[in-house]
C-alpha cells in the first residue's frame, strides 16, 4: 500500500511493522526496486519529510530469508547478529542506519570481478580473492559508526536486564519477572535464562514494548500482549521478599552511602521492579524465625536471630557474639 503526500518518487520512505522480518523485507524491496529510500522506519514512528512518498512494505518471510542468507554468506553470521540487535532498538533512525550499513557491508565484501578468472560467475561470493569481514571494522565510516553505536546501546541494555531482572514465585510453580528496557531486548535474554532455569517454567514481560517471553520447559516463544493475568504470589515468595529486603538493608554501610553512584550503576527506571529498592515490604503472617522453628525436630525453640546492625564505621558486631571474637 502506498500513500503519496506529494513530491517526486526519489524522496521515498519505506515503512515496516517493526519486526526484524519486516525490516529485512523493506531492505529486499529497496534492492528489488533499485531505489535508495531516504528513510526506512517503523510505521507510526516516522515524521515525514516535506514532499516525501510513504510506501508500506508488507512482511514477506521469503524475502527476509533471502536477505539473511545473502548477508551471512557475504559478511558472516556476526554481521547478521548485529543487524538483529539493531532491529530491536527504539531509535527511530535504526531502520535507515541498518539499511545503509548492509549496503556498505555487502559492497565492501563483494568478490572482485576478474574477467580472466575461470570461476567467474560461479563462486557465489566465496571467491578466495574477496575481502571477508562483517563490515563493522571501518568504525569511522559514516555508514558504520552510527550502526555500531546502536548495536552497543542494545547490548548494554541487554546486560542491564541480566543484572536487574528479579523473578517472583507465583502460585502454580511459575516464575515471573517484569522489566522496562529502552530496547526490546527480551528475545536476546531468553536463551540465557532458559539455560539456567532448565525445565522450570518462567515468563519475562516487557512493560514498555508489551512483549512477553514465555518458557514452558521445552522451548520459548514471544507473545505480543498489553495485559497479562497472573496468579497471586506463593507463600514462600512473600517470606523471601521480606528476608531479602531485610538482608539488603542490614549489609548496607551507612558511611559509604552514595545515591549518585547508585543511580549511575543502577538506573532509577529499574527500581520499581527491584525488590530491594522498594521502601517497605509488608510482613508476612508468619515471621522468618517462627518458620525456622517449625522445621526443627521436636519443635524445639529456634535460636534468636542476632542481626548485625549498620554503623558509620561499618558492620558492628551483635551482642550475641562472644567477646573473644570482637576486635
Amino acid at each position: 500500500m502506498q500513500s503519496d503526500i506529494g513530491g517526486d518518487k526519489e524522496n521515498l520512505a519505506y515503512l515496516y511493522d517493526g519486526s526484524l522480518e519486516g525490516l529485512l523485507s523493506a531492505i529486499f524491496a529497496a534492492y528489488a526496486n533499485h531505489v535508495v529510500p531516504t528513510d526506512i522506519a517503523c510505521a507510526g514512528h516516522l515524521q515525514p519529510r516535506l514532499g516525501q512518498v510513504l510506501v508500506d512494505i508488507d512482511t514477506n518471510l521469503e524475502h527476509a530469508s533471502r536477505v539473511q542468507a545473502g548477508l551471512c554468506r557475504v559478511c558472516g553470521t556476526s554481521a547478521f547478529e548485529a543487524v538483529k540487535a539493531a532491529s530491536l532498538s527504539d531509535d527511530p533512525q535504526a531502520g535507515t542506519i541498518t539499511y545503509h550499513f548492509i549496503r556498505h557491508a555487502m559492497k565492501t565484501n563483494k568478490a572482485p570481478d576478474y574477467p580472466s578468472c575461470p570461476y567467474r560467475g560461479k563462486c557465489f561470493g566465496n571467491c578466495r580473492f574477496a575481502k571477508k569481514g562483517s563490515g563493522r571494522s571501518d568504525i569511522a565510516h559514516p555508514a558504520v559508526e552510527p550502526f555500531n553505536k546502536i548495536v552497543q546501546a542494545v547490548g548494554a541494555e541487554r546486560h542491564r536486564i541480566l543484572q536487574f531482572l528479579r523473578f517472583e514465585h507465583m502460585e502454580g510453580d511459575l516464575w515471573f519477572a517484569r522489566c522496562n528496557p529502552k530496547a526490546s531486548v527480551v528475545p536476546l535474554v531468553m536463551d540465557w535464562f532458559v539455560g539456567r532455569f532448565n525445565t522450570q517454567a518462567f515468563m519475562i514481560y516487557d512493560e514498555v514494548h508489551h512483549i512477553a517471553g514465555v518458557y514452558e520447559g521445552r522451548d520459548w516463544y514471544l507473545v505480543k500482549t498489553e495485559k497479562i493475568n497472573l496468579p497471586s504470589r506463593s507463600s514462600e515468595e512473600k517470606t523471601m521478599r521480606h528476608a531479602w529486603k531485610r538482608f539488603y538493608d542490614t549489609v548496607a554501610v551507612e558511611s559509604r552511602f552514595n545515591p549518585e553512584l547508585r543511580r549511575q550503576f543502577m538506573p532509577k527506571r529499574f527500581w520499581r521492579n527491584i525488590v530491594e529498592m522498594q521502601e517497605e515490604i509488608p510482613r508476612t503472617d508468619i515471621s522468618f524465625a517462627e518458620e525456622a522453628a517449625k522445621s526443627l525436630p521436636g519443635n524445639r525453640q529456634a535460636p534468636a536471630l542476632h542481626t548485625p546492625v549498620p554503623s558509620k564505621g561499618g558492620m558492628k558486631l551483635s551482642d550475641a557474639v562472644p567477646s573473644v571474637c570482637q576486635k
